[in-house]
């Protein structure tokens, strides 16, 4: 009986539901049910818990056994929903967001470039259809320049767009260049195996080659600024074509993307005046660091247990014991060194109550609701931080117009 059930859809003229033995009418019944039982059954795939219910139900009563077969298939959608958010599920590296955005891709015909055309391809490969990587970027190069503009003044919005030109570039950089070491490993991995170069839709010359007209755009963009900013951006390079071998070398390679993505406070404070005021800049480069390893940490827990199986090394692994704690230290340490950095500038109180009490409620929120074993909610609380480094920013511009400027406690050099 099960497996006549199961492989109803294959016996159009079965005697499954006629004890008769006779060949049922389109117009019978029986038909109908039957129909709609090979509409359940077709899609299904079976589970442990699936099957118990069949061999569990011996009643001769099929609508009743219907009404199970349905409410089965029901728990096995949703089971499957839950096994892709969970981390070390068997596919290395899987994304639920990364799925379903193929999803969508392939459904809407004014994306399908993005898959399926040469320009789709380069256009993954900087990943513009992440932009989450460009606000990272992006926002400590504001608040730099934020934390130079003259009191009562907003930022120079020349300088932000040559600055938002800039990370849009660079980080597309930064990801060619990822891509171009990690392509064997990408190849390896369920959520990495589609990008350009591990698919072979790209290859690595023409990755070379695409990676020296970004290079060379991001020059054109560096060479807007003053010399000294010039000589501070250029010598980023080097941080940018390294930070993709830490994670095979350090459990700390969320680290050296501190390092590298908050390189731009140094070069946005220079940009105003052609000089860096240290006491200012090195607390506030030393609070994005603290604060990329709180938001790629989170990020690291979707892949923890996969990147066991890679070979690769993570603070997710490294903070395994005691998570929270280490998140928790250095998001009070990304708070002081911001509040630092502003106290050293001459901030008045309302920088450290947007900045500090706001910022400090973001992360307590992130802190307390984060589910580090489901790689939605880390994916949800890594975008997150783009708020949060606008609170960021938002303080400092407060605290520009409230600012002490004759009693700022700053070594210019």
């Amino acid at each position: 009986m099960i497996r006549n059930v199961i492989h109803c859809n294959r016996l159009e003229k079965s005697n499954l539901f006629n004890q008769s033995g006779r060949f049922l009418s389109k117009k019978h019944p029986d038909f109908q049910l039957k129909k709609q039982i090979q509409n359940v059954f077709t899609p299904l795939i079976l589970s442990n818990s699936f099957k118990s219910t069949i061999i569990s139900s011996n009643q001769p009563n099929y609508t009743s056994n219907l009404r199970l077969f349905s409410n089965s298939r029901k728990w096995n959608e949703l089971e499957r929903k839950e096994e892709k958010t969970k981390v070390g599920g068997e596919n290395i590296k899987g994304d639920s967001q990364n799925d379903q955005s193929r999803d969508s891709n392939s459904s809407n015909p004014q994306s399908n470039w993005i898959n399926n055309s040469k320009l789709g391809a380069y256009y993954r490969l900087a990943r513009l259809d992440k932009p989450i990587g460009t606000w990272l970027l992006l926002l400590p190069c504001f608040w730099g320049l934020g934390m130079a503009t003259l009191p009562g003044h907003l930022p120079d919005p020349k300088l932000m767009l040559l600055f938002s030109s800039g990370a849009l570039i660079m980080r597309g950089a930064g990801c060619t260049i990822n891509d171009l070491w990690d392509r064997n490993i990408d190849k390896k991995v369920e959520r990495t195996k589609n990008r350009p170069l591990a698919n072979g839709e790209l290859t690595v010359a023409e990755a070379i080659r695409f990676l020296a007209l970004q290079l060379g755009a991001g020059l054109g963009v560096l060479l807007c600024f003053n010399p000294y900013s010039i000589a501070i951006g250029a010598s980023s390079l080097a941080l940018v074509c390294t930070y993709p071998l830490m994670k095979r070398i350090t459990f700390w390679p969320q680290a050296f993307l501190g390092l590298t993505f908050n390189w731009g406070a140094l070069v946005g404070y220079s940009s105003v005046g052609g000089f860096i005021s240290w006491p200012v800049v090195l607390p506030l480069y030393a609070a994005g660091v603290a604060w990329t390893l709180v938001y790629d940490t989170i990020y690291a827990f979707m892949d923890k247990e996969d990147d066991k199986l890679v070979g690769v090394k993570s603070t997710a692994l490294r903070f395994a014991d005691n998570p929270m704690a280490w998140l928790s230290f250095f998001s009070a340490a990304s708070l002081g060194l911001f509040a630092t950095s502003g106290w050293m500038a001459g901030m008045a109180w309302p920088f450290y109550f947007v900045g500090i009490v706001g910022g400090g409620i973001h992360y307590l929120w992130q802190l307390k609701t984060v589910d580090l074993t489901s790689r939605a909610d880390c994916m949800r609380k890594f975008v997150s931080n783009k708020w949060l480094g606008l609170i960021f920013f938002l303080a400092i511009l407060v605290g520009q117009f409230t600012r002490d400027d004759e009693n700022r406690e700053t070594t210019d050099s």
